[in-house]
């Protein structure tokens, strides 16, 4: 008997073997417009790079490594056989190959080179998208030079490690090594963002900027690593005593430093890295930077780790807008594909003018780190937060949005739409939840207002453009003048903020449509509260047409 209902029809075909980087308009501009005005010499090549990493992203090899990491979770091994305690944790192969494509790439290579942190935040966006939980250690390694570099010594030792291009797996003395990977460990059970809470107590050796330290760390990101930058009271009182501290895994001897993995945490998402609490019982560590200036000392990592949940959450907003309109691109329904639907249209077009939002502003944020100058460092003294704040808030409802056009297939776990989902929250509470984030807005508005003053600079180059985001930025200055209950606002004062500074970066960058429809819909009022709310006369059909994946 023929099996003539298993003939499979009105299915789109898988996505696969495309570019990511080429494929994504406004990620390609915006990478070409920063270069174009800071080091047009290396647009050839910065072009060549990302496309051959957007091609590997795109590839079935790189979405089987991807599904095969997060089907097969770390495990912990705290012994050997012979009962030696060993604390290490042990990865699918296909976590190895993700994370060594990712630091070949320079994914942790942004300090020292030209436009270093542009052509690699892009690289983080393009390469994020083929599986994000692995990005944790890329992060946090890249992100430890700042940190470091208080310290000069531990700079010239450990920076040209954590930048190489060459990874190795497995516990050995860091010199040993071709590269090494960097965690974190700062939360405590009693404390949580509240750092200066922390119990951890370091006793100092008798060698200069030596200590052991005492105590636990409730979360430590990437507990795999080759080292660590924790936080711990040097203080015997235990009262502004707060200090940074680099802990080795292994010694220079050989030996393993003291480092209890008490267990991996069960996540929501982020299935495939390790996150651990630790113990620490006499733990040799460096300390980095001055006796009870911890926290000044690690906010570099803690900054940069925050644009890289700007540029994790962009990037998984991009591959679910992907997947949507491939989806409704081969799908029919009521006599026609879903994509020449209008309503379908209008829910695709505000996705894809949320993704564009999302990616030009982290974009931004990078080239205003490779500029370098008094100025952008104050601009993204507000800047960041406040995007961290926003786009991490704005992810899972997107991604939400974008499995519901795939219909009951993107609730299957095939689809790939469900790991996104479980992953959407994630940067929203990593690095500081979204009250940390309004409050140091706060902070930075009180304390710093040469800040303020290069944010409005920055939204100030778009004056006059659209009477829409004009007269939000005038809203946005009364509201700021209103100091009475501002703690209580402060979540809708820095959502204006990230809206406004958006408004303006389309304005001055995007093609006329969409930030005609940016400024109608997220400033002006005339839009929804859900997504497909647009107002249907704008040209939505060429938001839909830039978001395709066709090149």
């Amino acid at each position: 008997m023929a099996a003539t209902t298993h003939t499979v029809t009105n299915q789109p075909p898988p996505l696969v073997g495309y570019d990511v980087y080429g494929t994504d308009r406004a990620l390609r501009e915006g990478v070409e417009r920063h270069l174009t005005a800071s080091a047009p010499e290396l647009l050839g090549e910065v072009r060549e790079e990302l496309s051959e990493l957007g091609r590997a992203a795109g590839s079935a090899q790189a979405q089987r490594w991807g599904a095969l990491a997060n089907e097969n979770p770390p495990k912990l091994r705290t012994h050997d056989r012979y009962g030696h305690r060993i604390d290490e944790v042990e990865f699918h192969p296909a976590w190895h190959r993700l994370l060594g494509h990712a630091v070949g790439a320079g994914l942790t290579d942004a300090w020292g080179r030209p436009a270093g942190h542009l052509r690699r935040a892009a690289g983080f966006f393009v390469w994020s998208q083929a599986e994000a939980g692995h990005g944790c250690p890329v992060s946090m390694t890249h992100a430890a030079v700042p940190a470091l570099r208080t310290d000069p010594e531990l700079a010239a030792e450990w920076e040209p490690r954590l930048t190489s291009h060459v990874y190795e797996e497995g516990l050995r003395p860091a010199a040993q090594k071709g590269g090494v990977l960097f965690g974190m460990g700062m939360t405590e059970k009693q404390g949580g963002s509240d750092v200066r809470a922390n119990t951890t107590a370091a006793k100092p050796l008798d060698a200069a900027g030596e200590y052991l330290l005492t105590g636990h760390k409730w979360f430590c990101s990437a507990p795999m690593s080759d080292g660590f930058l924790v936080l711990a009271q040097a203080s015997p009182s235990g009262k502004d005593g707060l200090t940074c501290f680099l802990v080795p895994r292994v010694l220079e001897d050989g030996t393993r430093n003291v480092f209890a993995i008490q267990r991996l945490k069960d996540k929501l998402g982020n299935r495939s890295n390790a996150s651990g609490e630790v113990e620490f019982d006499g733990t040799w560590a460096r300390r980095v930077g001055e006796e009870g200036r911890g926290v000044r000392t690690i906010i570099g990592m803690v900054a940069a780790t925050r644009l890289d949940c700007v540029l994790g959450s962009a990037a998984q907003m991009r591959q679910a807008l992907t997947q949507a309109v491939h989806h409704t691109e081969h799908r029919s329904a009521f006599g026609a594909r879903l994509i020449e639907q209008p309503l379908m249209r209008n829910v695709l077009a505000d996705l894809a003018l949320e993704s564009e939002a999302a990616t030009t502003l982290g974009l931004r944020l990078a080239a205003a780190y490779d500029a370098g100058t008094e100025q952008e460092r104050a601009f993204l003294r507000i800047a960041v937060p406040a995007a961290k704040y926003w786009v991490t808030k704005r992810c899972t409802p997107m991604v939400a949005e974008a499995l519901e056009c795939l219909g009951g297939n993107g609730y299957v776990e095939e689809s790939g739409l469900p790991r996104l989902l479980r992953e959407s929250p994630l940067n929203s509470i990593w690095e500081g939840s979204g009250n940390v984030q309004a409050l140091d807005v706060l902070r930075a508005l009180q304390r710093e207002p040469q800040a303020l003053n290069a944010f409005l600079q920055e939204v100030g180059l778009a004056r006059g453009a659209d009477h829409r985001l004009d007269s939000a930025i005038k809203g946005l200055l009364t509201e700021l003048a209103d100091l009475e209950g501002i703690e209580a606002r402060a979540r809708r004062v820095v959502e204006r903020i990230a809206l406004v500074l958006q408004g303006s970066l389309l304005v001055r960058w995007a093609p006329p449509e969409v930030a005609d429809t940016f400024c109608a819909s997220r400033l002006g009022g005339d839009g929804g509260a859900a997504f497909g709310t647009l107002p249907h006369s704008l040209n939505l059909g060429a938001l839909v047409e830039r978001a395709r994946i066709a090149g």
